[in-house]
């Protein structure tokens, strides 16, 4: 239960103390990239040229050999190797950090790999970076750069369109230290040399991303006492519990240096497909998009999801991608019912391949003074790889929940939010597979009433939980949850990080 001045402004049920996946493409989307001599973007291009290029099928190594280009060096045996950095074009504003407060930028070389690198954004808090917790943001996709999260829902700056930077006023670096990285190897400015580094499975990248934690505390060592936080969004629902897993395990078996993970975060994430996938027809009825007719037609292919998703075993294989054919259909007839949907915010229609006009991003990105002041040499910017999200698609209708009870027995702190006008990675659907898992306080959580959410005395949406489990539907919000409210989003950050021990 809150206390004090936070419990003035954030209500939050009193049954439970503390209360996130990007992109779930659901397509594949290959779009030809306009380059000039070099083979880059073009900065000058067009804004329609650039959002064309948003979404690319590969993210090779540079052209002059792996590492070569870059302004980092690898020290001995560390793996791991990082730099001071500033954004080019930040306007002035009164919500500048101390001057101390700093912007970093790394890669990490594969420990599995034949020398790839993992690139990662790491910003300080603006508030007591020796104090605030750590917050690992895991973008979805899968493929998808953390750049989009840091530039549109809850980094340190937005982007205008003149290709210039605003500092964030709600960025979540106010209350922890933002630490994005471009996952799995490929995507965003990480790169491999050899094809065999793409990763296939959750596994492969939760090996990399646990690897890339224990080097990076190293690298911070007076950071190691912060409480850890593993947050992110859709795919990277996927992720999260798997890698708290890891982790859990590790500490337990005293492997490597102890991380102290104290939460999960998942917004609008894709945890359990074989619920979340069958929530789609009742979600579209529920939101008034399709008739009870349509309704039906859809149920017919809900059995018969569920079916071919309970077929899916721990280790992939062909009966997961039948699943993931199958119970995909059912989202795409939906959208083949309501042409131009936005299927991240139904209030919205769909412009451009991934119904968000991100071009800013790509043309910001793919500035010779930004790549020179990230130190990423000839790099092209890859917002989402197409080859990324392939070579995952036996892995997508895996359940990532199995991992969830050791980890809600433990007592660690689970956060789960959601905007109510998601369709891919709806609230119903997250409600169901919630409600379904199976810990030691299940019946408890089921039977909690659900009851309003309140942020400066303002109704901001609908809550339920009991001990350390919360899951939070958000008014007004589609898929980007702190794009569309970011102030109750970090408020809710703030109050929920306070409770967490």
């Amino acid at each position: 239960m809150l206390t004090g001045k936070m419990a003035s402004t954030l209500h939050l049920y009193h049954c439970f103390v503390p209360l996130v996946s990007l992109f779930l493409v659901s397509a594949i989307f290959s779009c030809a990239r306009r380059a000039t001599g070099n083979g880059f973007l073009d900065p000058k291009s067009s804004k329609e040229e650039a959002h064309n290029s948003l979404v690319s099928s590969l993210n090779l190594p540079p052209k002059h050999g792996v590492g070569e280009d870059t302004e980092y060096t690898f020290e001995g045996r560390s793996r791991i190797a990082e730099k001071k950095f500033k954004f080019p074009f930040i306007l002035n504003s009164g919500d500048q950090p101390d001057p101390d407060w700093a912007h970093h930028t790394g890669y990490y070389k594969l420990q599995h790999g034949k020398d790839s690198r993992m690139f990662y954004y790491f910003f300080e808090s603006r508030n007591n970076s020796r104090r605030d917790p750590v917050v690992l943001w895991l973008t979805g996709g899968p493929g998808c750069s953390g750049a989009v999260p840091l530039f549109y829902e809850n980094g340190p700056f937005h982007i205008t369109d003149n290709l210039s930077l605003t500092w964030n006023e709600f960025g979540w670096d106010k209350v922890s230290n933002l630490l994005y990285v471009d996952q799995p190897i490929g995507t965003g400015f990480s790169y491999y040399s050899d094809p065999a580094d793409i990763r296939h499975n959750a596994e492969g990248v939760i090996d990399d991303l646990f690897d890339f934690l224990q080097e990076f505390f190293m690298l911070h060592p007076l950071l190691m006492g912060n409480k850890l936080i593993l947050a992110g969004e859709s795919y990277g629902g996927h992720y999260i519990p798997k890698l708290a897993t890891r982790i859990r395990q590790a500490n337990k078996n005293k492997e490597g240096i102890f991380l102290n993970l104290k939460g999960l975060v998942i917004e609008g994430g894709m945890v359990w497909p074989e619920i979340q996938y069958q929530s789609y027809p009742d979600y579209a009825l529920n939101m008034s998009l399709i008739t009870k007719a349509d309704h039906d037609m859809l149920n017919a292919s809900v059995a018969k999801c569920g079916n071919e998703a309970k077929l899916c075993g721990p280790d992939g294989g062909a009966k997961c991608k039948d699943a993931y054919v199958t119970c995909n259909s059912i989202f795409h007839k939906i959208l083949e019912l309501h042409r131009g949907l936005n299927y991240y915010d139904i209030r919205k229609e769909c412009q451009g391949p991934m119904c968000y006009d991100f071009s800013n991003m790509e043309r910001y990105m793919n500035l010779k003074s930004v790549k020179t002041a990230l130190g990423v040499g000839d790099r092209q910017f890859v917002s989402c790889s197409t080859t990324v999200y392939e070579a995952m698609t036996m892995d997508f209708m895996r359940n990532a929940e199995v991992d969830l009870p050791p980890i809600l027995d433990d007592i660690w702190s689970v956060l789960v939010f959601v905007g109510e006008h998601d369709l891919i990675n709806n609230w119903l659907g997250i409600s169901r597979w919630t409600e379904a898992t199976v810990w030691s306080f299940q019946k408890e959580f089921v039977s909690s009433p659900t009851a309003p959410l309140t942020i400066f005395g303002i109704k901001v949406g609908l809550q339920k939980g009991i001990g350390s489990f919360g899951v939070v539907r958000m008014y007004n919000s589609g898929h980007f949850v702190a794009m569309d409210q970011p102030k109750y989003t970090l408020e809710m950050m703030r109050s929920w990080l306070a409770e967490t021990y």
